[in-house]
């Protein structure tokens, strides 16, 4: 599977967000050669299991120019690179406790010429400032990442939906989430229709304030 299921689902790209998406594959084998951040079965699945998924969020939810988004457990940079080029307007702040992992996301961000992009070695506890959307994929149960972004979310909103959390997760959720009443989760697989989608999902969780 190569880049053009990418181009499938986002026909609309600029020549210039089509050849940073083209360069992705390249620049992950050769610093995975280095610094395993991807297994060596997705380098090959790239654009599927790791750009293409990331993307899903995009689908959900787009990013104002100017909007403030935190990557938690950024590993080697999904989702945010992905979503960095398709928002190139869109200040994406990527963080993970991992220093080779940052370093692979930083080689990334500098070989595509990304300028949107901050690359930070911290545990998320440690972040300052606040941000319009978090996202993530995977790295915790959703108590534990709850916890972890506490204060971290604008309280003022100017996108259509509030401010809040977009995380990408599989199976069943129905557990993990069953204390927010505010969620909202979306199936990958009613808006991709590759195999890889039947189980992935992106939940949305606002941010409730007091007040």
């Amino acid at each position: 599977m190569d880049l053009k299921i990418i181009y499938k689902y986002f026909p609309d790209l600029t020549a210039s967000q089509k050849h940073q998406f083209e360069l992705l594959q390249d620049l992950y084998k050769d610093w995975n050669m280095k610094i395993n951040v991807v297994s060596r079965k997705d380098i090959d699945e790239l654009y599927v299991r790791h750009v293409l998924h990331s993307l899903g969020i995009a689908k959900i939810q787009q990013f104002n120019p100017g909007a403030a988004v935190l990557d938690v457990g950024t590993g080697g940079g999904f989702p945010g690179i992905p979503l960095a080029i398709l928002f190139p307007d869109t200040h994406f702040t990527l963080v993970d406790a991992i220093g080779k992992k940052i370093k692979v996301v930083q080689e990334v961000v500098d070989g595509l010429q990304i300028k949107n992009v901050s690359a930070i070695h911290s545990r998320v506890e440690d972040i300052e400032g606040q941000f319009d959307f978090i996202v993530s994929r995977a790295v915790a149960a959703m108590p534990t990442f709850v916890h972890w972004v506490k204060g971290k979310i604008k309280k003022n909103s100017d996108h259509s939906r509030k401010n809040g959390i977009l995380y990408l997760k599989g199976g069943d959720l129905e557990e993990e989430l069953k204390e927010y009443r505010t969620v909202q989760i979306y199936n990958l697989a009613e808006i991709f229709e590759e195999e890889f989608f039947e189980t992935k999902k992106m939940v949305y969780l606002p941010m409730k304030y007091k007040g």
